[in-house]
């Protein structure tokens, strides 16, 4: 029989072997950030630490922007692998459910009249989307978000380009603006999507810092910096 700690340590080599090859903004070392992110925000939340451990270990094991936009594949992988594991069916069912729920596009309206993408909700699903979410703003959310852009060949920035504001799930995930509008697009919207008071106070500085960078980066753009 395995232990929590047994099972919480297979996961680390499993997703450290799983994306030895990821793209450089969705690689083991945002894993291990949001792992000990989703920690530290759980130290003053009434969760189940192992739910959010696997969780936030788990979240990223197949990145549907890397496999054609198929969503199934990650919690395939996950479930496949706690089953594996012997792990308890309810608390797989719970870890697939974070998986699922967790991105950024699942807080997007579906579009057609239809209601908000993300419909289950608990605390553990909370913690660890405000860990991912910290992980997507400041100095590391720029750096992950130009990563990603160079790897689309993505423009920096286009002033023609305007960001395209209240966008549905559908029409964020077939985006192919220029950098500089993600940051419009999600980047800046994350700080007030916050789910706890720790990813809350958190975020405030991680966003302040966002806005100097791009306050600098038009002033650079325009020849007055």
């Amino acid at each position: 029989m395995h232990t929590s700690e047994d099972i919480i340590n297979k996961t680390i080599l499993f997703v450290k072997e799983t994306l030895t090859n990821a793209e450089g903004g969705h690689d083991w070392f945002h894993i291990e950030r949001v792992y000990k992110n989703s920690l530290l925000i759980a130290k003053k939340e009434p969760v189940d630490l192992f739910i959010v451990s696997l969780s936030a270990l788990l979240h990223d094991i197949a990145d549907s922007k890397f496999h054609n936009g198929d969503e199934t594949i990650g919690p395939k992988i996950a479930r496949e692998f706690l089953f594996k594991l012997n792990v308890d069916s309810k608390v797989i069912e719970h870890v697939i459910k974070i998986i699922e729920n967790i991105s950024f596009k699942s807080s997007l309206s579906a579009g057609r009249g239809r209601n908000e993408a993300q419909k289950f909700k608990s605390l553990e699903l909370d913690v660890v989307q405000d860990a991912d979410r910290l992980d997507a703003i400041g100095a590391i959310g720029i750096a992950r978000t130009f990563n990603y852009g160079g790897f689309k060949n993505r423009a920096l920035y286009n002033p023609e380009i305007k960001p395209h504001l209240n966008m549905t799930s559908e029409e964020y995930k077939s985006s192919t603006a220029p950098t500089i509008n993600h940051f419009y697009e999600k980047l800046l919207l994350l700080k007030d999507k916050m789910n706890t008071k720790t990813g809350k106070q958190l975020a405030d500085k991680r966003h302040d810092f966002m806005e100097l960078y791009l306050n600098q980066f038009y002033s650079e753009w325009e020849g007055n910096a």
